[in-house]
């Protein structure tokens, strides 16, 4: 059997037409030069290939093109929205008491850098827990919310559970409110559709590698009515608006837009297909008895399914499955192995937590390639069983 791919959730290949958008703006007879170059033919295409690309991310998101800020990924695009509002507020009041809301879920590129804000920038957090199906409700934020709360940051879908967050309801409760809210989306595009004005969001982070771009590249959407600001975190030039400088890579904000433009085409198609796989897998996988599933059963989107085997060891498992590529939310350090911190949110045991796998499923995933996986995983988990 070949290898199989179920780990879409932790990147994507490039689709082969963004494969091609890029390699047209690497060597000398295509668009390889610097957007910034406004003093020459070569520049203005690059340019026009960059604002192009801008365009494409804005359409798919619902957004204005201006409101989209290029950075390296969601890791830098949360720190930037996080810290940047932080800093932003710090520099009209540097004495003022400053909360954040957040929940004990978010991805690590939230939860350290709104650590790191609590113990060198005098900003005090509030963690949300997850209910047991992993879901944060508005009603916690509400009852979160403080004077001087400046700042929600919640992701759209749970990159270990899939669980979707219900981001309108967090934003009509915050109205009445001075409290902006961000939103970590890199799980959510092109596996949902993304709309930042419904949505009524002020800062949405992107990364294209989540969608069938390139790697190393993402944005910001920063809303322009009513305004928000954010104080830039690289210095170097003021490009994007003063923002995030540094020299922009066309062949890979081509290659994001292209990604982008096959989302706003496709994602309803993509997931209703994708959706129809998973179940085939989860109907599949509960043949084998005691599997239990991570998260709420409809509220999530359909490329994900995490799930728990009882009765063998995960790292085990996991070291087994060469043949099917899928993940744990376990973390290694120098002396053991760290049960899932989200899957300990919800209430799993050591032992389920470590047993637990995250299996997502994409646009090439095929029928074939599903009971390929089954029978592979099937066979594994039984053998492990009887030992």
């Amino acid at each position: 059997m070949k290898p199989l791919y179920l780990d879409y959730a932790a990147t994507t290949p490039c689709a082969p037409e963004v494969a091609d958008v890029i390699t047209r703006c690497l060597t000398a007879d295509g668009n390889f030069a610097n957007p910034a170059s406004r003093s020459h033919r070569f520049g203005w295409q690059a340019e026009q290939a960059v604002e192009q690309a801008r365009r494409q991310v804005a359409d798919m998101l619902g957004a204005d093109p201006r409101e989209i800020v290029w950075t390296s990924g969601a890791t830098e695009s949360n720190n930037l929205a996080i810290k940047g509002r932080v800093e932003y507020l710090r520099q009209q009041n540097p004495d003022a008491p400053l909360h954040i809301i957040t929940s004990a879920i978010e991805h690590k590129a939230v939860l350290d850098t709104v650590a790191w804000l609590e113990r060198w920038h005098q900003v005090s957090v509030t963690r949300l827990a997850p209910d047991a199906d992993g879901l944060i409700h508005p009603e916690q934020v509400a009852d979160a919310l403080q004077s001087d709360t400046c700042l929600v940051s919640l992701m759209a879908v749970n990159n270990e559970l899939g669980t979707m967050t219900d981001i309108p309801a967090i934003a009509a409760l915050l109205k009445s409110h001075d409290a902006i809210l961000h939103v970590d989306a890199a799980q959510a595009i092109g596996k949902m559709p993304v709309d930042v004005r419904a949505w009524d969001v002020d800062l949405l982070s992107v990364s294209a590698h989540k969608f069938y771009g390139p790697k190393g590249v993402g944005a910001l959407y920063v809303r322009r009515e009513p305004q928000i600001r954010i104080a830039a975190q690289m210095h170097g030039g003021g490009h994007e608006r003063g923002m995030r400088s540094g020299t922009l890579a066309t062949h890979q904000l081509a290659g994001m837009g292209e990604a982008a433009r096959l989302v706003t085409e496709q994602v309803e198609q993509d997931q209703a297909r994708i959706g129809a796989l998973r179940d085939q897998l989860w109907q599949g996988l509960q043949a084998l008895g005691e599997v239990y599933l991570n998260g709420h059963g409809t509220q999530r989107c359909a490329n994900h399914l995490n799930v728990s085997f009882a009765g063998v060891d995960g790292e085990i498992l996991l070291a087994s499955l060469a043949k099917v590529a899928v993940s744990s939310g376990s973390a290694c350090n120098s002396e053991s192995v760290e049960p899932s911190y989200v899957l300990k949110a919800i209430g799993r045991s050591d032992d389920l937590a470590h047993a637990g796998l995250r299996m997502t499923l994409g646009r090439y995933t095929s029928s074939a390639d599903v009971e390929n996986a089954l029978a592979e995983i099937t066979r594994v988990v039984t053998l492990l069983r009887r030992q």
